[in-house]
């Protein structure tokens, strides 16, 4: 009876060592296109979270189980896992501390034009509407719900692990780069080995 893989965590100096073996991991690099485009793992592919559930059934047939999932810190990683392993793919590694630990630990990092990153974007948006529904209430009553609602959006971002803000944020035109294309993504994995 064979035991099925689980995901696990891989150190930035466990993935350094698997990188510079005869046989390294892929790198699937699930943040937005902007995000990657900013700073990334040379030799990664980019795969944004909502195109990878979208194509997971498809993905998963050109992949194999050696492959890492990286992101900002580990949590959109984790999700993309939780989606392929529903596709058939289960046991995929997971950068622990995603690009944060990698940039931290001092290994080799493409970069590109830099922008802000998904969760300083949420913050910054959500810290606005909180101010503005606390400051506009004075102005208009009943506007203080709008920072009730923003922060029972954070509170269930949390508990839930997702974050709607986020995904949202990911589909503004700042966040997108011109030549980011789905199924080429796909295909190029598909290519890939």
């Amino acid at each position: 009876m064979t035991t099925p893989l689980t995901p696990r965590d891989l150190t930035t100096g466990e993935l350094r060592t698997r990188l510079d073996s005869a046989d390294p991991p892929r790198l699937l690099d699930v943040r937005s296109p902007a995000e990657f485009e900013g700073a990334h793992i040379p030799g990664s592919y980019n795969v944004p979270l909502d195109t990878l559930r979208e194509h997971r059934e498809e993905l998963a047939k050109h992949l194999d189980t050696d492959v890492v999932l990286v992101c900002r810190s580990g949590r959109r990683a984790g999700q993309a896992e939780r989606a392929l392993a529903a596709a058939g793919l289960p046991g995929l590694a997971v950068l622990a501390g995603g690009m944060t630990a990698w940039e931290n630990s001092g290994a080799p990092i493409i970069h590109g034009r830099e922008r802000w990153d998904m969760e300083r974007q949420v913050r910054l948006v959500a810290g606005s509407l909180v101010l503005a529904g606390a400051l506009g209430s004075f102005a208009v009553p009943g506007l203080q719900a709008l920072s009730a609602f923003v922060g029972g959006g954070l509170a269930f971002a949390a508990l839930s692990n997702t974050c709607a803000m986020g995904v949202l944020l990911s589909r503004m035109p700042w966040n997108r780069t011109p030549s980011f294309d789905p199924r080429k993504a796909v295909a190029q994995l598909a290519d890939g080995r």
